[in-house]
């Protein structure tokens, strides 16, 4: 019931930051705005924010493997969402993973 039978939670939506903003300040500021759930916690180690949560969708509410992802131009940086700064014009989406990334084209190998 929290997912739309569209599977999207914000369309697509052009917002307003500073230079040099992360992707971790752009999320904040849209879910702020358009009244959509964020839940994350700062993690110390990696120096960057994790997020938890998107319009009550949880990290691991489907399966061991599920939790957030973010591309910026339908590429997958590999950095935390509070250490890549964004340009404009960039496009980025957060999309919910079921399978560490392999189902939404963001699968690393660790090998």
């Amino acid at each position: 019931k929290i997912i739309p039978e569209d599977g999207v939670i914000l369309d697509t939506i052009s917002v307003k930051v500073k230079k040099d903003s992360t992707v971790f300040e752009v999320l904040e500021k849209a879910t702020k705005e358009n009244q959509v759930h964020l839940e994350f916690n700062y993690t110390p180690a990696y120096k960057t924010y994790y997020i938890e949560g998107i319009g009550n969708l949880y990290q691991f509410n489907a399966g061991n493997l599920s939790g957030w992802m973010y591309s910026v131009n339908d590429e997958f940086p590999g950095v935390g969402c509070s250490g890549y700064k964004v340009k404009d014009g960039d496009s980025i989406k957060w999309l919910y993973t079921c399978s560490f990334g392999k189902d939404v084209g963001g699968y690393v190998s660790e090998e």
